[in-house]
């Protein structure tokens, strides 16, 4: 559960030294073995309605699906990116967390003057940027942003469940569940398993499934 309701507070200070347009930044699919990460950049009016709000991730998906719509529809400004489970394979997911973040900030059509992000710090041209550990769980703008990137995330998952049915996304969302790995032992990775992640790189499900010979599968796409 969250430590603290998230507050206005951080906005507030900023916007009392003078910086109007503040974003929100998150990201989900983190830790996920298989799909995308996805991040999101959200500027909240002064006035924006709290109710509700918080770390999506003690939100149940009907609570975030309605916040979303809340979310989106009285912001300044949002956006989304999204990272490929290729690009997380061979660059690592420290650049690729940091470039989902950072590419969010750059595609709102609002520009902010300043930015507040869930725990990693990235760089936005000179623009002041705080990193704030718990900030899904602390400051509103960075849980509106986990909302709608959990959700976008969500989505395309499902998305993915149509194209590979075998694997259950729709359920796990690709993170590592018991079924999922039960699923990753029957059926090998697909085309959005991260193979730089465990199970899938050097551990006893990838081994298992070398000795079993089970094909990687190729894309539908």
């Amino acid at each position: 559960m969250a430590k603290t309701k998230p507050n206005r507070k951080e906005e507030l200070a900023l916007r009392q030294a003078g910086y109007e347009y503040i974003a929100g930044v998150d990201e989900a699919g983190k830790g996920a073995w298989a799909g995308p990460l996805v991040a999101a950049a959200v500027i909240l009016p002064a006035d924006f309605s709290v109710a509700g709000v918080n770390d999506s991730k003690v939100l149940s998906a009907a609570q975030r699906e309605k916040l979303f719509v809340h979310i989106t529809r009285q912001a300044l400004s949002w956006a989304v990116a999204v990272v490929s489970s290729q690009y997380i394979d061979q660059h690592g997911i420290v650049k690729a967390n940091k470039k989902a973040l950072l590419d969010a900030v750059k595609k709102l059509h609002r520009k902010p003057a300043a930015v507040l992000v869930d725990a990693v710090p990235i760089k936005h041209g000179k623009k002041p940027v705080k990193a704030i550990v718990d900030g899904d769980a602390k400051v509103v703008s960075i849980a509106a942003a986990s909302i709608v990137a959990k959700v976008v995330r969500d989505t395309l998952m499902n998305g993915e469940h149509r194209l590979y049915p075998e694997y259950e996304f729709h359920r796990h969302k690709g993170y590592g569940t018991s079924r999922h790995h039960q699923l990753l032992l029957a059926h090998g990775p697909s085309p959005i398993h991260r193979r730089s992640f465990r199970p899938l790189n050097g551990s006893s499900v990838a081994r298992r499934v070398a000795g079993r010979r089970v094909p990687i599968r190729s894309s539908k796409r």
